[in-house]
């Protein structure tokens, strides 16, 4: 048995007996944002895509599965689903206007747009404006198991949570992955090998916007309400802290960096803005000291002492 799957049985072990010892809405909200930073870490860590507005894939998310849950009556498991369908279809839709650009024009394109979605739902009678959505259902899941507990709820989000990360996984793993690293080093070698960027990067699109739509599903779900603060640009800010500051284009580094970020949170609540002024000196830090990201430069420590 490889070390790497001994060290993902010790985690998974440790996540089934976390709620035992951890308040279960706090790891839900942790795993949430695991997916919704590993979403944002395929777009920029592994194709080079910088984008300002990724918010918008993860709120506008939460209010579609809070509105089919509320009015179509599915399961919890089907709403979530079709929430990150929806974001798909959306990030589909900005890559068309998007992809062609690249750098800060991408990042502005993208900023522009989350921008108007955010008035569309700002503006919607659905959505309950700034009140929010709230008394979301939660059905069994499967229309089976009874999940009105934060506890056993838990079991379903880790579950969602394992098979995103496990699907993040085999995308960078893949000849797509690798087609996606080589257009972030060289798009324009990349062409003259007779592909075309700009498809791989509106698929890349696709594929983080339906990863950031579960993440927005699942935290709408747990809470069982969803505001437009999930739509907003510090939410879009605080992925890429979270990404940042766990390493880009490394895969255990979102996950790192987001669970830190929640803890953080969670403990600098009661400060207020003190909570955002924290954030904005952890990331000057990591920018000055720690470029490559906590699990970045912690590989790349371990590899100059097996060089060594």
């Amino acid at each position: 048995m490889s070390k790497n799957l001994l060290i993902a049985l010790a985690v998974l072990a440790a996540a089934l007996v976390a709620p035992v010892f951890v308040y279960p809405v706090t790891l839900m909200t942790i795993l949430c944002f695991i997916v919704f930073a590993c979403s944002f870490n395929l777009l920029l860590g592994y194709t080079g895509l910088l984008c300002f507005g990724h918010a918008m894939f993860f709120g506008s998310a939460g209010y579609i599965t809070g509105w089919v849950l509320k009015n179509w009556g599915l399961t919890p498991e089907l709403g979530i689903l079709t929430g990150a369908l929806f974001s798909a279809g959306l990030g589909f839709l900005v890559g068309l206007v998007a992809v062609k650009k690249s750098g800060i024009s991408f990042a502005m394109i993208t900023f522009a747009i989350a921008q108007f979605v955010y008035f569309i739902l700002l503006q919607s009678s659905f959505t309950g404006g700034e009140d929010g959505m709230q008394n979301i259902p939660r059905a069994p899941v499967l229309g089976l198991i009874d999940v009105t507990s934060g506890f056993s709820y838990y079991y379903v989000v880790l579950a969602i949570t394992v098979a995103a990360v496990a699907f993040f996984y085999r995308v960078v793993h893949s000849p797509f992955g690798d087609i996606l690293k080589a257009i972030r080093d060289n798009d324009a070698r990349v062409e003259s090998l007779g592909f075309k960027p700009e498809r791989f990067k509106l698929l890349a699109l696709v594929l983080s916007a339906g990863l950031a739509g579960l993440a927005g599903g699942m935290k709408a779900t747990v809470f069982q309400f969803a505001t437009l603060t999930d739509v907003s640009f510090p939410i879009s800010s605080e992925v890429i802290i979270m990404t940042l500051l766990g390493g880009l284009g490394t895969l255990t580094g979102p996950m790192v960096g987001a669970g830190f970020i929640i803890w953080l949170n969670e403990h600098l609540a009661t400060l207020g803005e003190w909570a955002l002024i924290s954030q904005g000196v952890i990331l000057l830090l990591v920018i000055m000291f720690l470029r490559r990201g906590i699990v970045g430069e912690l590989n790349a420590w371990i590899r100059a002492r097996r060089a060594k």
